[in-house]
């Protein structure tokens, strides 16, 4: 029986990507958890596996096609011998417009239908040849197995899984939930409307990408639902460029060296553990207060940005802080993060201080509580503790709060745990 392959949601805010290369071709014979395409997520390239076993009858969707919705028929499976027929390629896949969408409601693809092989009895089993082969050595009725496969196609994992003369039921395959949608922002000017404004100046115009798309609606989002507040402090750095100094000679031998940046980590993880009512996410009618400092920090990329979590931050060396940013920025950069390695966390971090930036407030990614905005170290004339005058690097940071999950007394708290811990860095090793 012929069987649509589907375009996969690849991540939950998925709803559409590219088929950037296929690494099958008509006519191949594929094997379940084989890889045929490489697909281009709004965050990342990824791998795109075979559920089932059987022949590439036809390809729908030619490679380097982008707008490709999720769920649309990208190929035809067929058995051994089976042919496909004349089945009408797609056409590619238009982006819409703000206005095309709000304009129309979208019409269900059609799925195709094959006539499926009949069994005794008058029932119908979709099962693959692999599955039908495995059934029969073990003496299995097809009958009494759910598959799990496209449009309840029985697969090897379901038939593995069942036992003979047992009325078995593979489990489901949890249906990739729709990504939630930011609510629309008012009425602006048209994209056509702007471009008159310019008549007769010279423009490049830049089609957006999936991720630009992304980031425009979950900053939107989050500007228009989150109620942001502002905390401001400044951090004396000296004690610390000090004391990295020392610890920067004494791991070069192992070719580390860690970064201002990776100490800021480690202040933030702590400082959720000594502020826990602060280790804290919104979700929709309710707080989820976490138990691990799990710390996501920005990186930029060509065309974007990711915010890859360094989970149980806390529990963390410096120096294995250090390795793992490391590893996940480069694959950031190369977007060859997968999607558990950037989602999750309940606080970030945004660093341009290594750009020069003085002071700056971040915008908070949902469903996070607070980000930590972290300006460039100065050095300044300051008052000391006796009251002279001195020169002392100084540091500006601002933590962006989300006032339903902290409020401003608990947000003053957290800051003020983490000038403590950057401020006496010996500590957070203790």
């Amino acid at each position: 029986m012929a069987v649509e392959i589907l375009m996969p949601a690849l991540s939950p805010t998925m709803e559409e990507g590219t088929l950037a290369k296929w690494l099958v071709k008509e006519g191949d014979e594929v094997k379940s958890g084989q890889v045929m395409a490489e697909i281009e997520t709004d965050k990342a390239t990824m791998e795109f596996e075979a559920v089932d076993e059987g022949i590439i009858g036809k390809i729908l969707i030619a490679e380097g096609t982008s707008g490709v919705k999720v769920n649309t028929a990208i190929a035809i499976l067929v058995e051994e011998g089976e042919e496909v027929g004349d089945t009408p390629s797609p056409a590619p896949q238009k982006q819409d417009t703000v206005e095309e969408k709000a304009g129309r409601e979208e019409k269900p693809e059609p799925k195709a239908v094959t006539a499926p092989a009949p069994k005794a009895g008058g029932n119908r089993v979709f099962a693959s040849p692999l599955a039908r082969r495995i059934a029969a050595d073990k003496g299995l009725d097809l009958s009494s197995v759910k598959g799990t496969g496209p449009h309840g196609r029985i697969v090897k994992a379901d038939v593995e899984v069942a036992k003979p003369g047992a009325k078995t039921e593979a489990p489901k395959a949890e249906a990739p939930k729709a990504a939630p949608v930011a609510a629309a922002a008012p009425a602006g000017a048209s994209s056509d409307a702007v471009k008159k404004m310019f008549d007769g100046r010279e423009f490049e115009e830049v089609t957006l990408d999936g991720m630009r798309k992304t980031i425009a609606a979950r900053l939107t989002e989050a500007k228009q639902t989150i109620p942001h507040f502002y905390l401001r402090r400044e951090v004396q750095l000296d004690a610390l460029m000090k004391f990295r100094g020392t610890l920067n000679a004494q791991v070069e031998s192992r070719g580390i060296k860690l970064s201002v940046n990776d100490f800021i980590i480690k202040a933030c993880a702590l400082a959720l553990q000594q502020v826990p009512a602060a280790n804290a996410v919104w979700a929709g009618d309710r707080i989820l207060k976490m138990k691990a400092s799990d710390v996501a920090v920005a990186v930029a990329i060509e065309g974007g940005l990711f915010t890859p979590v360094l989970k149980d931050a806390d529990k963390k060396s410096l120096s294995s802080l250090s390795s793992e940013m490391k590893d996940l920025a480069g694959r950031a950069r190369n977007r060859k993060l997968a999607p558990h390695e950037y989602q999750g966390g309940s606080f970030a971090i945004s660093n341009l201080g290594m750009m020069g930036v003085e002071n700056f407030d971040a915008v908070i990614n949902p469903p996070h509580g607070a980000i930590l905005a972290v300006g460039a170290g100065i050095k300044k004339p300051v008052v000391g503790k006796d009251g002279e005058l001195t020169i002392a690097t100084v540091m500006s940071m601002t933590l962006s709060v989300d006032h339903r999950v902290i409020d401003g007394a608990l947000g003053a708290e957290l800051l003020a745990a983490i000038v403590q811990n950057l401020e006496n860095p010996l500590a957070m090793l203790a």
